[in-house]
């Protein structure tokens, strides 16, 4: 790429949140993605085992994700050789102890999902036969919710940005964000760049970015998240259970592959970094799975780890900088990056460009003061 050349907007990170903001702006004006590794989803987007389920998160993240069934489950043409979504369920289960849990999920549930069904005990012993009897006294089951193809939908968003001009740079780490002459000035990757807008969708690292701009954090914590695969049982078929997880999210598990994904749940605090799995987290997980069902894990196939990023109030933060003038957050997706990412992607190219939360995105209540930075007022949020 030459020096020296000018953007109306550079968005700094081609994970899913950047590549799905720059799908739906690169018909706006020229955007450049600015990538620090080799390849981009290198970090989250790329180790995400995600699920598509609209009972999960609070409301704006409900309202992001339903917002975005439509998009999923009919993407544009040739965005997508695969399916977006596939069907799988999500049930949440819950010990005796755990049933004021189970009644805030059916109920938070319930106020978008016609679908949500309370189970009893012996229902859901019925759709994972594995747990252990006696266990569950309960679960909520969202019938509806998909399994979600990351790499296609990642993928997907990239060409499609590609397609209509959107410019892609790797081993692009951006060094120097200054503004002058009413714009951007960028350094990154050995080059100088011009831009009217820049986008600050780093991920785990967007508060460095902020830095870089003078802008004030929001207060990110990345959290580190613990995945592996184990041999499911050999004396049950399984392949079509649904998503089970903890009505208080101690552990969650699913088919994958043949195999059984399975995760403690864990959200440890970190600096932005390649993150790595720890072997206690491991060693958690396999402990509170084998807790919960007769499942004897002898062997683990594969593990690894991603990092959530979260601000205090675990709602995306996405808006322009109340300070510094062209400078756009897109950050704070947690864990729900994914399932809201077209309507994240929409959200941002809109307010990004000047206008407003999309219609069909306010009809599910969603408001741009959900997700403004101005709303940790004169100092980051609360951890």
């Amino acid at each position: 790429m030459s020096q020296n050349k000018s953007y109306d907007f550079v968005i700094i990170g081609a994970g899913m949140a950047g590549a799905s903001a720059a799908y739906f702006l690169a018909g706006e004006g020229s955007v450049l993605l600015l990538e620090m590794e080799s390849q981009p989803g290198y970090h989250t987007t790329g180790r995400s085992a995600a699920l598509f389920a609209e009972a999960y998160g609070n409301m704006p993240i409900r309202a992001l994700t339903s917002g975005g069934r439509p998009f999923m489950m009919s993407p544009p043409d040739g965005f997508s050789e695969t399916p977006i979504l596939t069907p799988r369920g999500a049930l949440f289960i819950g010990r005796e102890d755990q049933s004021a849990a189970l009644d805030e999920t059916f109920k938070s549930g319930s106020e978008y999902l016609d679908s949500m069904e309370r189970l009893s005990a012996v229902e859901v012993r019925e759709l994972i036969p594995m747990l252990r009897e006696g266990y569950a006294s309960g679960g909520v089951l969202e019938a509806n919710a998909m399994d979600i193809d990351v790499n296609a939908l990642h993928q997907g968003f990239l060409r499609g940005a590609r397609a209509k001009g959107c410019e892609l740079q790797q081993d692009a780490l951006v060094t120097g964000l200054k503004r002058e002459n009413g714009g951007w000035r960028i350094s990154a990757g050995g080059d100088e760049i011009s831009a009217g807008v820049v986008i600050n969708a780093a991920g785990a690292w967007c508060d460095v970015v902020a830095d870089l701009a003078g802008a004030k954090r929001v207060g990110l914590v990345p959290k580190r998240r613990t995945a592996l695969l184990v041999d499911g049982p050999t004396d049950m078929p399984f392949a079509d259970w649904p998503a089970f997880v903890d009505a208080d999210e101690q552990f969650y598990a699913r088919p994958e592959s043949g195999a059984l994904l399975i995760s403690p749940a864990d959200e440890t605090p970190m600096e932005p970094c390649d993150v790595q799995p720890d072997e206690l987290d491991i060693a958690i997980a396999i402990d509170r799975m084998q807790q919960a069902t007769t499942l004897e894990v002898k062997r683990v196939i594969r593990s690894w780890a991603g990092l959530r990023s979260f601000v205090g109030d675990k709602t995306p933060v996405v808006g322009f900088d109340p300070e510094i003038e062209g400078f756009f957050w897109l950050a704070g997706q947690g864990g729900y990056g994914i399932q809201t990412a077209p309507s994240m992607g929409r959200v941002s190219a809109a307010l990004a460009s000047g206008g407003d939360i999309p219609d069909d995105l306010k009809a599910f209540g969603l408001k741009a003061s959900d997700l403004t930075p101005a709303r940790f007022g004169s100092g980051p949020a609360e951890r």
